[in-house]
């Protein structure tokens, strides 16, 4: 696959997840794909088990998607998952085979106040 039939199809799973479209969601996955969550020590096997934990997940959720940057067959999109309006800033790498994602990881971190010794040193962007 080349990088913009790539990007395209992250496109329409970001917007998919979004959406609550579960089905165009993970339409994206390899069959035996395997979904990392570091934080939690969490290992999620297969397509099938990946989409269903995201439908039992009870929380509303959005997807705001910042960048996605890729080199090969590593894509990396960086997004604002926000559950029930509250903001998480999430990296998710995804490794492609064959034209599907093989592996994802996914690191979460919470919104935070700037510290004050760094106050005149920075601009403040959009969340």
């Amino acid at each position: 696959m080349d990088d913009q039939t790539v990007r395209s199809a992250l496109e329409r799973h970001w917007d998919a997840s979004d959406a609550n479209d579960f089905e165009a969601e993970h339409e994206i996955y390899r069959e035996d794909a395997v979904l990392d969550y570091p934080q939690s020590g969490e290992r999620i096997r297969g397509r099938r088990n990946i989409r269903e934990s995201r439908t039992v997940q009870p929380n509303k959720k959005r997807f705001t998607v910042r960048r996605i940057i890729s080199s090969g067959d590593l894509w990396v999109s960086e997004f604002v998952l926000s559950y029930d309006g509250v903001p998480s800033y999430v990296v998710s790498i995804m490794e492609f085979r064959e034209g599907k994602v093989a592996h994802e990881t996914q690191y979460f971190a919470d919104p935070f106040e700037p510290g004050p010794s760094r106050a005149h040193l920075v601009e403040r962007i959009g969340g």
